[in-house]
């Protein structure tokens, strides 16, 4: 099974990397979207732009999300090599990237909320429950960390090997 493991780094580099390629294509998208926005022309409308540029901010937001997520696989799975199990890295883990879909998800929010507004008011519900889904997720991940302080009470040299890891990535 040791055998395997360099593998699995390997797996893990190649999806960190797709990641930030994925996240590269986004920005790009991004930029021109806004660059569109910006430089329409007199066809353009107030409105178009204004749609045009929040539609931007939320592909960066998908894109900051990408980017978080290679960042977050390359230090923990290819750097430091972390397999998570002790409950100190599944708490630093799973907050490492909830923060990053919690406000994705509150942007792409208010970004759905804002397009609902000025283009179909219809979608205003669909803009809701996404923003519901977020207060939500971020509900339950301090409900998870609250209750996740006691598991590290029974394990504090897991918590002190989580902080000599650190160093790996600083």
């Amino acid at each position: 099974m040791k055998a395997l493991l360099p593998l699995f780094t390997i797996a893990y580099a190649a999806v960190s990397l797709l990641f930030a390629i994925a996240a590269l294509i986004l920005m790009g998208f991004a930029a021109l979207e806004l660059w569109n926005a910006v430089s329409g022309g007199s066809s353009h409308t107030v409105t178009d732009r204004v749609a045009g540029t929040i539609e931007s901010i939320g592909l960066m937001a998908v894109a900051l999300v990408a980017l978080e997520m290679a960042q977050t696989v390359m230090e923990e799975e290819v750097v430091r090599r972390v397999h998570v199990s002790a409950p100190t890295r599944v708490r630093r883990y799973l907050s490492r990237f909830l923060v990053v879909v919690v406000v994705a998800l509150a942007i792409e929010s208010l970004v759905a909320v804002m397009q609902a507004l000025h283009e179909r008011p219809e979608t205003l519900p669909h803009a809701a429950a996404v923003a519901g889904g977020a207060a939500a997720l971020l509900a339950a991940w301090g409900v998870f960390v609250w209750l996740n302080r006691t598991a590290e009470d029974l394990e504090p040299e897991g918590v002190a090997e989580a902080r000599q890891e650190d160093h790996k990535v600083q």
